[in-house]
C-alpha cells in the first residue's frame, strides 16, 4: 500500500512562509480547506484508512497554496481551495466508512467469538456433567462394593467370634472353669506342683499348655494366678511358696509365648481357704491355683 510522506503538503507550508513578505492572496475558501486539512491530517483515522485520498487532498491544497503564493485570481485560488476541500472531505469520508466497515467487522468477529465461547463453555460443562455423573456413579458402586465387602466382613467376624467362642467354651469346659462375679475361674489343685515345691509337674506343664492355647486363640483376654496355701508352716513361708507357684506358672504361660504383661500372679499364702485345715484331705483342697480369666477386652477383677 502507498503511504505518502505528505512532503508536498511540508512544502506548502514552506512557500507560504517564505512569502509572508510579499502578504500573498488567501480567501476564505482557502483558509476554510487549510483548516479542513488540518483536521484531516490530525485525525489517525484518515492516515489509517485513506492515505491515497489524503495524499490527493494534499496535493489538491498544495496546488491551492501555490496560486495563493503566486497571488493568482481570487477565483482561480478559490476553485484550486474547493477541489481541495472536496478532496479533504473525501478522505474523511471515506476514512469514516472503512473504520466502520471494520468496527462491524470487529463487532461481527466478537459476537463469533462470543458465540464460539459460548458453545465451547457449554461443551465443557456438559464434559463436566458427564464427568461428575461418572464419578457419582464410580462412587456408588464403590460404595456398594464397600458395603457388602463390609457386610461379608461382619459376618465373617461373626462365624469366627462364634467359632472362638465355642473353642472356649470347650476348653474352659475341659478345664472345668466357673463362671463367678470375678470372671471365669479355673481351680487347679496341688497336682499341679510336687510337696513343698513350687516347679511345676509335668502333669502342671500339661495343664498350664491348655491354658496357653485358651490365651492364645483369645488375645483380648488376661489371667490373674492366685496361689494359695494351706496352714501348714509358718505365715511368711506359705506367702513366699504360694507366691514362688503363681510365679510358675506364669513363667510356663510365657515360655509357651504368652506376654508375660497378660499375666498377674498373687500369692495368698494360707488366706481365703475353702475349706478347713482338720484333715489331710482338707488341706489338700487349700493348696491349689487358681486361675482368673477376665472377659473380652476387660482387666481382671481383684480379690476384695
Amino acid at each position: 500500500m502507498f503511504t505518502p510522506s505528505f512532503k508536498p503538503a511540508a512544502l506548502a507550508a514552506a512557500i507560504l512562509l517564505a512569502a509572508c513578505s510579499t502578504t500573498p492572496t488567501t480567501t476564505s475558501e482557502l483558509e476554510t480547506a487549510r483548516a479542513n486539512y488540518a483536521e484531516a491530517q490530525g485525525n489517525p483515522m484518515v492516515a489509517k484508512y485513506a492515505p491515497l485520498e489524503l495524499a490527493a487532498a494534499t496535493r489538491a491544497l498544495d496546488q491551492a497554496n501555490t496560486a495563493a503564493a503566486r497571488r493568482d485570481s481570487l477565483g482561480e485560488i478559490d476553485k484550486l481551495a474547493y477541489v481541495a476541500k472536496q478532496k479533504i472531505a473525501s478522505a474523511q469520508e471515506i476514512a469514516r466508512a472503512k473504520a466502520a466497515e471494520d468496527q462491524m467487522k470487529d463487532a461481527a468477529a466478537q459476537r463469533d467469538q462470543v458465540r464460539l465461547e459460548a458453545r465451547t463453555a457449554e461443551a465443557e460443562a456438559a464434559k463436566r456433567r458427564a464427568d461428575q455423573a461418572r464419578m457419582d456413579a464410580e462412587a456408588a458402586q464403590n460404595q456398594a462394593q464397600a458395603a457388602q465387602n463390609q457386610a461379608a466382613s461382619a459376618e465373617a467376624a461373626t462365624r469366627d467370634a462364634q467359632a472362638r467362642a465355642a473353642a472356649l467354651a470347650a476348653a474352659l469346659s475341659e478345664l472345668q472353669a466357673k463362671q463367678t462375679e470375678r470372671g471365669i475361674v479355673i481351680t487347679f489343685g496341688d497336682v499341679l506342683f510336687n510337696v513343698d515345691q513350687a516347679n511345676l509337674t509335668s502333669q502342671g506343664m500339661a495343664v498350664a499348655q491348655r491354658l496357653a492355647d485358651v490365651l492364645r486363640d483369645n488375645p483380648d483376654r488376661v489371667v490373674l494366678v492366685e496361689g494359695f496355701t494351706d496352714s501348714t508352716g509358718s505365715d511368711a513361708y506359705n506367702l513366699q511358696l504360694s507366691q514362688r507357684r503363681a510365679e510358675s506358672v506364669r513363667a510356663a504361660l510365657s515360655q509357651m509365648g504368652i506376654d508375660r504383661s497378660r499375666i498377674e500372679t498373687r500369692g495368698y499364702g494360707e488366706a481365703y481357704p475353702v475349706a478347713s485345715n482338720a484333715t489331710a484331705g482338707e488341706r489338700q483342697l487349700n493348696r491349689r491355683v487358681e486361675i482368673v480369666l477376665s472377659e473380652a477386652g476387660r482387666p481382671v477383677t481383684q480379690r476384695r
